[in-house]
């Protein structure tokens, strides 16, 4: 039998899968945020993303307030970055609320950065005509240079605050993280990262309070000024301590060499 014969026995979709296998891709979801200073913000959230994109965290709720309590020290006429920002909500409230430059970050994933372009569109109705915040993706540990190019050659050598929402669940990623905060945060007695999150998987609370350990070899200091204890838990099904999985912990890092 000659290999034409043999093509013609093998249809040429035999490995297709067939029409409607694959479930479709989640729709975008949206949730709205009403800011201290009375401004409405609608998110757009991912249908769904493994990057965990398509929530809106409680650690970025809870530092957006804390950004609002100390917005002359921490967001007026200050350069700012966030990272693993999802929607975005901190940097769209910084923004709103004065900083000078904000950058807004994720992983470089193309629905995740689309997202947080999206929601920087939705929300120019309440954006000071002056605000400058753009939407950039970025790999933790990578070369700070596209973000730092940013702003200007002039901000003491980096961003004056820089925000972390419910990140520490990346326990492989610590590292990197502490590197990106080295890489970017101005080199200033002021400049202030501010790392809030919730231990969602309580039983793995120490492998979070991990990072503070790294970032305090890596030449920071690290105070804790926040906690509090949200109203709802935000995965009801979840198994561990419902208070902690209930709970956001803030905490500051400074540059431990430099005091204000």
């Amino acid at each position: 039998m000659s290999s034409s014969d043999d093509d013609e026995l093998i249809a040429p979709d035999i490995f297709q899968e067939p029409p409607n296998y694959y479930p479709p891709p989640k729709p975008a979801t949206f949730e709205s945020r009403t800011l201290q200073t009375g401004q409405t913000l609608k998110l757009r959230l991912v249908g769904h993303n493994p990057l965990w994109g398509h929530h809106l965290w409680n650690g970025a709720q809870v530092v957006t307030d804390y950004l609002h309590e100390h917005v002359d020290h921490l967001v007026k006429g200050k350069n700012i970055l966030e990272l693993g920002a999802g929607a975005g909500l901190p940097s769209l409230a910084a923004a709103i609320w004065g900083a000078k430059n904000v950058v807004v970050t994720d992983y470089p994933d193309e629905d995740l950065v689309e997202n947080m372009r999206v929601n920087i569109d939705a929300a120019r109705d309440v954006l000071p005509e002056s605000s400058n915040i753009v939407a950039k993706g970025h790999v933790w540990g990578a070369s700070a240079e596209p973000l730092l190019s940013c702003i200007a050659s002039g901000s003491g050598g980096g961003f004056d605050t820089l925000i972390l929402a419910d990140l520490l669940f990346n326990h492989s990623q610590h590292a990197a993280l502490v590197a990106t905060i080295q890489a970017t945060l101005a080199r200033s007695p002021s400049a202030t990262a501010l790392v809030f999150f919730t231990p969602y998987t309580p039983w793995k609370y120490d492998k979070d309070m991990a990072f503070f350990e790294i970032a305090r070899n890596g030449v920071f200091r690290v105070t804790k000024v926040v906690e509090r204890v949200m109203d709802k838990l935000m995965f009801k099904d979840d198994r561990g301590d419902e208070m902690m999985r209930r709970t956001v912990f803030g905490y500051e890092l400074r540059w431990d060499d430099m005091k204000a």
